[in-house]
């Protein structure tokens, strides 16, 4: 039996795009006017710190209403960073013009990985094939500005060169879609793994950090029980998924996600798959003839 995630999502959240809403001292948020089946009510875009520079944190779509927006809210602040969680295309292609207008650079995990795309990663989830940090950032990394520090802590799975952002101020975390509000996130091969996804998340299980901030949906207040429940989840999927070899990924999916919405199929076949290429990996399945996959 799968364990169940109903209850541990805030689909409630609902939020003004295009208006800075404070969610602390130091922390501000403005929501892009992109809604849809993967970035929910759109991307939460984060401006940090407590004088007047600040730092930007996944400055999301070039979408021109969303920068104008954006510019307004930042008002007479400087941009003094620009951090980017991942490239894809929900959460950085607005960082190369906003850095052009405030002269700020671009701080992210350098290119890397497998970079593939994946069936899933169509619209919002595909790679922003043109992005490229100005400062190439790695695990453990400070970058230090006015009234913040914001520690690197790679957390690769959902994409080889996701990083999430600390903010040891406020005990707080910038989980990138790492750990969504909202809804588990997709792993999606080649550029996704879910052997690393689930290392991270016993990562960041170990950090103890009292507040996540996702780039989508609500902030989590109690990250612990949060992040233990979306472990368990996975482990038991990836349980579901060995019992019921052998199979095809459409039957797969078929029979575990069988209310899913159709727009998300896609998305489940990609899951799937990671959790498929995780299991040949450590031996204990393994591809057969016409796509069907058996136990190892």
């Amino acid at each position: 039996m799968i364990a169940p995630l109903d209850g541990l999502f805030d689909r409630a959240f609902d939020a003004p795009s295009g208006v800075e809403m404070r969610l602390s001292p130091r922390i501000g948020r403005v929501l892009a006017p992109n809604p849809g089946p993967f970035t929910f009510r759109g991307t939460g875009v984060y401006l940090v710190g407590a004088g007047g520079r600040i730092a930007v944190i996944d400055p999301g779509p070039d979408i021109p209403a969303h920068l104008d927006a954006l510019m307004r809210a930042i008002g007479s602040r400087q941009v003094s960073h620009i951090l980017v969680t991942h490239a894809h295309r929900d959460h950085s292609p607005a960082a190369r013009p906003l850095a052009q207008w405030s002269g700020a650079k671009v701080y992210a995990a350098a290119p890397g990985g497998a970079g593939g795309q994946g069936d899933a990663a169509s619209g919002e989830e595909a790679v922003d094939g043109a992005f490229a940090p100005d400062v190439a950032v790695s695990d453990g990394d400070v970058i230090a500005g006015d009234g913040f520090t914001l520690r690197c802590v790679f957390t690769p799975g959902h994409t080889a060169g996701h990083m999430c952002f600390a903010l040891p101020e406020e005990q707080a975390l910038f989980s990138g879609d790492h750990v969504m509000g909202w809804s588990t996130s997709v792993i999606a091969p080649p550029d996704g793994n879910m052997g690393a996804y689930i290392a991270s998340l016993e990562k960041l299980i170990g950090r103890g950090d009292r507040v996540l901030y996702p780039t989508h949906g609500a902030p989590i207040a109690d990250p612990g029980p949060y992040l233990a429940a979306l472990l368990a989840h996975r482990r038991d999927r990836e349980a579901q998924v060995l019992a019921a070899l052998p199979a095809t990924i459409a039957e797969l999916v078929a029979r575990l996600y069988p209310d899913l919405d159709p727009r998300l199929r896609p998305a489940a076949a990609q899951t799937v798959a990671a959790h498929l290429i995780k299991l040949d990996h450590e031996g204990r399945a393994a591809r057969y003839a016409r796509g069907a996959w058996i136990t190892g």
